[in-house]
C-alpha cells in the first residue's frame, strides 16, 4: 500500500471552520502572505485557493461583498477581467501549464464553495493530472506546498 502524506490539510479538516466570509476578511487584514494574498488591485484581489485543486490555483474577487456577476459595477468587472487575464499570463510564465480553467461557479448547486461572494477561479492544468487519484481514489494529490507557489508567483504581480 502507499501513503500520501499531507499534514497541512489537517486543519481543513478536522480543525475549526472559519465564519463569515473570506474575501472580505482576509482583504481587511495586513497579512497578505499569511493570507496567500498576491495582488492587491483598486476594486479586485487576487488570492491563492488554500484548498486548490491544482498547484497555482488562484482566485480573483471584488472586495465588495455583492453575490454575482451581473452586481459588479462596471469598473470592478473590468478590473476583474483584467486581473483574471493577468493571472492567466502569470500561470503561464511561471508554471506552464498545458492548459488552464478559469471561471465562475455562481450557486451553491454550480458548485460555488464561497456563493455570496463572487470571485473567479484560475486553474492551471497538466496532462494526466486527472488520473486514478481524483477520479477513483478521491484524492489529489500537490507536489507543493502553498507557501512554495506563493513565493514563486508573488513577484510576477508586484
Amino acid at each position: 500500500m502507499e501513503y500520501l502524506w499531507a499534514p497541512w490539510r489537517r486543519q481543513y479538516i478536522s480543525g475549526e471552520k472559519e465564519e463569515g466570509c473570506i474575501f472580505c476578511k482576509k482583504s481587511a487584514e495586513d497579512r497578505d502572505k499569511e493570507n496567500y494574498i498576491l495582488y492587491r488591485g483598486k476594486k479586485n484581489l487576487i488570492m491563492l485557493n488554500a484548498y486548490p485543486y491544482n498547484p497555482g490555483h488562484l482566485m480573483v474577487a471584488p472586495y465588495r461583498h455583492v453575490g454575482s456577476v451581473e452586481l459588479l459595477e462596471d469598473d470592478e468587472l473590468a478590473e476583474h477581467s483584467r486581473l483574471v487575464s493577468r493571472c492567466v499570463a502569470v500561470l503561464r510564465k511561471v508554471m506552464g501549464p498545458d492548459g488552464l480553467n478559469a471561471g465562475m461557479n455562481l450557486g451553491k448547486v454550480a458548485g460555488a464553495g464561497i456563493d455570496d461572494h463572487v470571485h473567479s477561479h484560475v486553474v492551471p492544468r497538466w496532462g494526466g493530472d486527472t488520473n486514478f487519484m481524483p477520479v477513483i481514489g478521491d484524492t489529489r494529490v500537490l507536489p507543493e506546498a502553498l507557501d512554495q507557489t506563493y513565493d514563486k508567483l508573488v513577484g510576477e504581480f508586484s
